[in-house]
C-alpha cells in the first residue's frame, strides 16, 4: 500500500493569483512531494496543488514594491506561485522547509527538518536568522532610538554606522568592509529595512553598495513599531502611540465580525506597553483594521459558540473581553497555538499601558 506523503508544515498565507492579480488569505499545507492550498482549513479538497519535483523558490521575491515577506514557488511547468507570510521568520520557515522538501525529491531521500539555515551570499558560513535575533536582543542588541532628519522623526530605528559597530564588536565580522557585505545580506533578505531617502536610494542600486555605513542612513528591524512623524496633529500623536509598543507575537487568526458573524483570516499583532491587539487584511494594506486595547482585559478558551457558523473550532477557539466590555471571538489553528497567543495576551495585559 502507498504511503501517504508527511505533512511538513502547514498554516496561513496570503497566495496570489494564477488568472487574477489578486491577493486572498489560503489554508497551505507542504507535503513531501508538493504544496497544496485551501479556501478554509476545515475543507476537504484542496483548490489547487503545485508539484514540488523540479521546482525552485525564491526568496525574498521583491516583485511587488511595498508587499515584504514573499517567496516565489516556480514549478517544473515554469509556472510562478506568489506566497506571503505575516512577518519574516514565518517567511524564512516556510523557504527552509520548502528547500529541504526539494532537494530531498531531487536526492531520492525522506525529509528530515534541517535547524540551522545557512547563507550562501557570505564568504563564511553565517547563520543570518540566528544574527537577526542576536540584533534584535533587548539587552545585548542594537538599540533602537528616535531619530531626526529633515524636520522629521524616526522612531524605533538606527544608523547604517550603529549597524556596522554591533558587527563588529560582536565579533561577527573581521572588519567594516565585511561587515557591509554582510548588512547589505541582511538587507537583501529582508531582515533590514530602510527608513529614509538616503537608504532607500543606496537599497535600489543608486549607490556603490546596497548597504551604508554612514550616520544619516537609517534602517529599521521588519514589524519593529517603526514609524515616521512629519508635521504630525496631536490626533496623529496620540493614535501612534499604540504603535510604540514592542512586537511579542504575531501571526493569522479566524476572527469573527460584530455584525455578520461571519469568520474572516486576519493578521494579529500583539504589542506591549502599550498593550494592543492589531488586526489586518492579510491580503494587504498598511493601516489595522482595527485595534484591541488589553489592559485590564480577559482572555479566556471558549469551548463551543452555538450561535455562530464556524469551520471547525473544537479546542481552538478563544475570546478576549475588554476593559469597555466589547467581545471579540478569535480561532487559532490548533489547539497549542490557542494556548499561546492566551498566555502571550494574558501577560501583555497585566504589564502593558
Amino acid at each position: 500500500m502507498e504511503r501517504e506523503p508527511m505533512r511538513i508544515r502547514e498554516g496561513y498565507l496570503v497566495k496570489k493569483g494564477s488568472m487574477f492579480n489578486t491577493w486572498k488569505p489560503m489554508w497551505v499545507v507542504l507535503l513531501e512531494d508538493g504544496i497544496e492550498f485551501y479556501k478554509r482549513k476545515a475543507d476537504n479538497s484542496p483548490k489547487g496543488m503545485v508539484p514540488l519535483k523540479g521546482s525552485s523558490i525564491n526568496s525574498p521575491c521583491q516583485d511587488f514594491g511595498k508587499r515584504m515577506f514573499v517567496f516565489k514557488l516556480t514549478a517544473a511547468k515554469q509556472q510562478d506561485h506568489f506566497f506571503q507570510a505575516a512577518y519574516l521568520e514565518e517567511r524564512d520557515a516556510w523557504v527552509r522547509d520548502i528547500k529541504r522538501a526539494i532537494h530531498c525529491i531531487d536526492g531520492g531521500q525522506r525529509f528530515a527538518r534541517k535547524s540551522t539555515r545557512k547563507s550562501i551570499r557570505l564568504p563564511e558560513t553565517i547563520n543570518l536568522s540566528a544574527l537577526y535575533l542576536s540584533m534584535k536582543d533587548p539587552e545585548k542588541g542594537i538599540k533602537e532610538l528616535k531619530l531626526e532628519k529633515d524636520k522629521k522623526v524616526y522612531n524605533h530605528c538606527f544608523t547604517g554606522t550603529t549597524v556596522i559597530d554591533w558587527l563588529v564588536s560582536s565579533n561577527s565580522i573581521r572588519n567594516r568592509k565585511e561587515g557591509l557585505m554582510l548588512a547589505s545580506s541582511l538587507l537583501s533578505e529582508g531582515y533590514l529595512q530602510p527608513a529614509e531617502d538616503t537608504s532607500k536610494a543606496a537599497a535600489e542600486g543608486l549607490s556603490d553598495t546596497p548597504f551604508l555605513d554612514l550616520s544619516d542612513a537609517y534602517y529599521y528591524f521588519p514589524d519593529s513599531g517603526f514609524f515616521c512623524d512629519g508635521n504630525s496633529s496631536d490626533d496623529d500623536v496620540v493614535l501612534k502611540e499604540e504603535f510604540r509598543g514592542i512586537v511579542v507575537k504575531q501571526g493569522c487568526l479566524l476572527k469573527q465580525g460584530h455584525r455578520r458573524k461571519n469568520w474572516k483570516v486576519r493578521k494579529f499583532v500583539l504589542r506591549e506597553d502599550p498593550a494592543y491587539l492589531h488586526y489586518y487584511d492579510p491580503a494587504g494594506g498598511e493601516e489595522p483594521l482595527g485595534a484591541i486595547h488589553l489592559r485590564g482585559c480577559v482572555v479566556t478558551a471558549v469551548e463551543d459558540m452555538p450561535d455562530s457558523k464556524k469551520y471547525d473550532a473544537d479546542n481552538i477557539l478563544f475570546e478576549i473581553i475588554t476593559a469597555n466590555d466589547i467581545h471579540y471571538y478569535l480561532q487559532a489553528a490548533s489547539s497549542a497555538e490557542r494556548t499561546e497567543w492566551i498566555k502571550a495576551i494574558q501577560a501583555v495585559s497585566r504589564t502593558g499601558k
